[in-house]
């Protein structure tokens, strides 16, 4: 059973060890959306996410009754369990899928933690721990369907009310849904006229199944930039607090997910993972519903590789026109290079990288092949660039 009681109290053990995290007004992102736009930033929080909340509140009311603990998670509440029983004295071994991101696995290590690689997805690891756990003396604890640890996840609703007492609605990420129960709790308690919406990968969408089939649904095939919250089964009381509380849940893409994130970083210079930019890519699927509306986004983490992040980069910078990666034919003489650089200067296309090639065995022998990356404003500008290569006498072939 989740109480306020409960998360008052969790606030509490809460006070000294996990920050308050700052809900900040987006004058960008209120102006694009038509909404009065607010970010609950969690990807400040110790550990990069919420999960410190969960897992402290969870393992200070063990103390006396074990000192060792055990969990699966692909990362975040890995790194949660591992910083609170560090805190709290205790040893922990986390079970955390072999696909799980490499700076997760080191910031686990990292708070002293044991961690052991098992299985490709969440749900294997889970069942490894849950093995291990039996007859070993180790209490297990879980990421999610567990009242202390979403009792912690509703500090959270707390803040957004100490910060924002006429709020309307709150956009959260789902996954389990651990962290859309205890904020619901919170917030509904307060002011049951708050509008809870939650929103879900479409590659890991057990959540939004089971409230739509009324019982547990697993689904999705986990493939997700937003890690975080690849569940392939919702939790049995996480199903039950959202169905009283949780008003709307629907899904986002991939596409849609990589474009919220790459909105933080270019235009917030705010760091997210997948599931924390989850939020703001529902909020961008269904702004004419909320139009005027006081509305907070839960940036629910900020734990993401920043091999994963570059490559987000240049896929968005792709997709609005300024970037661009080409290959062009030359003849394999002196200052070839130079006149195509001095070329594509004139039209002030920034070259990010060239590789030339005059080795391969299908190039012509009086001829090399250059690949080259280009900054570029537009897709008016890169169309400008093609038109000037061409009338130049260049191939050019374009390269995805």
């Amino acid at each position: 059973m989740i109480t306020m009681n409960g998360i008052k109290e969790g606030a509490k053990r809460l006070k000294d060890v996990a920050y308050n995290t700052p809900v900040v007004y987006s004058y960008s992102l209120s102006e694009l959306t038509g909404i009065n736009v607010y970010l609950k930033l969690e990807n400040l929080q110790r550990t990069g996410s919420f999960k410190i909340r969960g897992a402290y509140n969870k393992l200070y009311k063990l103390r006396g009754k074990t000192k060792n603990v055990i969990a699966a998670s692909a990362g975040n509440h890995a790194q949660g369990v591992a910083l609170a029983a560090n805190l709290l004295g205790m040893r922990a071994t986390l079970v955390m899928p072999e696909s799980s991101p490499i700076n997760k696995i080191l910031a686990v290590k990292h708070y002293g933690a044991e961690v052991i690689l098992s299985g490709n997805t969440f749900n294997e690891a889970y069942i490894f721990a849950k093995q291990l756990e039996e007859g070993s003396g180790y209490s297990f604890i879980h990421a999610f369907d567990d009242p202390d640890v979403i009792a912690g996840q509703g500090t959270i609703g707390l803040e957004i009310m100490d910060s924002l007492k006429n709020v309307e609605v709150v956009f959260v990420p789902v996954g389990g849904g651990g962290l859309i129960s205890g904020i619901s709790v919170a917030l509904k308690e307060i002011n049951p006229k708050v509008r809870i919406v939650g929103v879900q990968s479409s590659s890991a969408p057990s959540m939004f199944l089971s409230i739509k089939e009324g019982h547990i649904v697993e689904g999705g095939s986990l493939q997700t930039i937003a890690d975080g919250i690849a569940i392939k089964k919702a939790g049995v009381l996480t199903f039950e607090v959202v169905k009283k509380y949780v008003d709307d849940i629907f899904t986002v893409d991939e596409n849609e997910i990589e474009d919220a994130l790459l909105h933080l970083t270019e235009r917030k210079r705010i760091v997210a993972e997948g599931a924390g930019a989850v939020g703001l890519a529902g909020l961008f699927k269904r702004k004419k519903e909320f139009r005027g509306k006081k509305t907070v986004i839960v940036v629910s983490g900020g734990n993401i590789d920043v091999n994963i992040l570059a490559r987000i980069i240049e896929r968005g910078l792709v997709k609005s026109g300024r970037f661009i990666r080409f290959i062009v034919e030359l003849p394999d003489v002196p200052g070839s290079i130079g006149k195509l650089a001095s070329l594509l200067g004139t039209v002030r296309a920034n070259i990010v990288q060239i590789f030339h090639d005059r080795f391969s065995r299908d190039i012509p022998i009086d001829k090399a092949i250059v690949e080259i990356s280009l900054e570029t404003k537009s897709f008016e500008h890169q169309k400008e660039i093609h038109k000037l290569l061409r009338k130049n006498g260049y191939i050019v072939k374009e390269k995805g």
